[in-house]
């Protein structure tokens, strides 16, 4: 039978995606370690220290460190989710802090003030009848375990990791039924402090580390779907990509080449998650790197009998690539570089604009791994210009959104693609990842606060909070 052409399944999962290091603040507050993210400074040294070149250990008088308070989602969550409830949220992508948990990351007991704060979000969340999608670590490592064992260059993180996951999995069985073992996993390669806590040290072999690295992620990722479905076999576990095909420069068979390469740089990880097993091109990789992975028995297996039930990713904008040398004119798209595409137009930040390169994503990811896919971010980094009451006109994120939700619908009514929902990134304002920039806004509510962290922090609604209200109510149907 066919379907109506308009229509998402009935109980998509709309709603929207935030991370606890770019958002939550009260950064040692409830008994909370110190993270990663907490050492990232704004302003010039951070991209150096995301990189794991600067060693930034502790935080200084020096920097202004944006993570610290965030946006206090803290202290706020009941405001912030009262307004997702408004606009009609069938669902809330989040991250739980690691630090907030377990504040060192190796300790034996997890802190029960960090424990009660998630169960009063995920409780305020499902008043609202708010699903949780629960990431459970985006970008955060107890920064004790930078320092005593070198983060997730370490065999160690793994049991570290699977104390974390036991703990949640049983505290939270009867709240959240999705979760995200890694946020953004092949990022690791790109930003490996922020990825994965990697600091390097001089002369050693930075990729072989970043590849031990993933491996652990890798292992710790099946344990934790193997824990998951011992504690309640209802859980959905899902990886997390990066996404966004990667377009050849030319119709010349080097650029065609290149262009897989670089598609397959990022979608090893999700092979591995999906599929079980390190692929043959990988595995070739590695030797042609003299990269010998230490595994230990039984690992395998674990990668084989502990896969995820559906394939979650972000899409910003599409890539390009190309052989020849002499082609010049790079850009940088959420951190990959990419050639400037000549037929696409671009964000403030150089972010290429590729609604239709979300379908083909979309239709690439399907099509390899024939699992449910679930879009967790896609949206529109701006300047937003508030007026004094703070409300924004935001027409030009309305229309970003409006065309990738048409291509997200065309990929599921005209492709047969299978989506469980979406959640566009930064449904309220927050720190960039990236840049630690507050100007740099996604959101759907502004928040008051600039690059500096000045500001009251008050919550107003833009344009697109009641557009994205209507898109929600009517199931994505009407989109003007």
């Amino acid at each position: 039978m066919m379907k109506n052409a308009n229509k998402l399944p009935k109980g998509f999962l709309w709603g929207g995606a935030t991370a606890a290091n770019q958002c939550e603040g009260g950064y040692l507050e409830g008994n909370k370690g110190l993270s990663t993210v907490d050492v990232m400074p704004s302003g010039k040294d951070r991209f150096p220290v995301g990189m794991g070149k600067l060693k930034m250990l502790e935080c200084d008088k020096e920097h202004y460190y944006p993570s610290h308070e965030a946006i206090d989602f803290y202290h706020r969550y009941k405001e912030d989710i009262a307004l997702f409830g408004e606009m009609g949220f069938k669902c809330f992508r989040l991250s739980l802090s690691w630090a907030r948990i377990f504040p060192n990351g190796d300790d034996i007991e997890p802190n029960e003030e960090g424990l009660k704060f998630y169960d009063d979000v995920f409780d305020e969340c499902l008043k609202y009848g708010i699903e949780p999608l629960v990431t459970i670590t985006h970008f955060d490592v107890p920064m004790h375990l930078v320092k005593t064992i070198g983060s997730w260059r370490s065999r160690k993180m793994v049991d570290y990791y699977e104390r974390l996951c036991e703990v949640i999995f049983n505290r939270y069985k009867n709240k959240v039924k999705y979760w995200l073992t890694f946020n953004e996993i092949n990022m690791l390669l790109h930003l490996p402090f922020i990825g994965a806590g990697l600091v390097f040290e001089e002369g050693e072999n930075e990729v072989a580390v970043k590849y031990q690295a993933a491996h652990h992620q890798l292992i710790a990722s099946a344990k934790a779907t193997q824990i998951a479905r011992k504690i309640n076999p209802e859980f959905k576990i899902g990886c997390m990509l990066a996404a966004g095909n990667t377009y050849a420069n030319t119709c010349a068979p080097e650029d065609v080449w290149r262009s897989m390469e670089k598609d397959r740089e990022n979608y090893f990880f999700i092979d591995v998650q999906s599929r079980g097993e390190y692929p043959n091109y990988a595995k070739k990789m590695l030797e042609k790197l003299n990269i010998n992975l230490e595994m230990e028995a039984g690992d395998e297996e674990i990668l084989r009998n502990n896969t995820v039930d559906f394939i979650s990713f972000s899409y910003y904008s599409s890539r390009l690539t190309s052989a020849d040398p002499k082609v010049i004119g790079e850009t940088e798209g959420n951190v990959f570089a990419t050639l400037k595409n000549p037929y696409l137009k671009a964000s403030e930040w150089g972010w290429q604009i590729d609604p239709l390169g979300l379908r083909i994503t979309m239709n690439s990811l399907y099509d390899r791994y024939q699992k449910p896919l679930f879009i967790v971010e896609n949206g529109l980094g701006a300047v937003d210009n508030p007026d004094e009451n703070g409300y924004v006109e935001d027409d030009y994120r309305i229309d970003y959104l409006k065309e990738h939700i048409k291509a997200m619908k065309d990929a599921v009514n005209e492709d047969g693609v299978e989506l469980m929902g979406y959640t566009p990134w930064g449904c309220i304002d927050l720190v960039s990842a990236s840049t630690g920039e507050m100007k740099k806004r996604y959101g759907f509510i502004y928040v008051d606060k600039d690059n500096e962290g000045n500001g009251t922090l008050k919550r107003s609604k833009k344009k697109s909070f009641e557009w994205y209200k209507k898109v929600i109510n009517t199931n994505g149907e009407d989109l003007e």
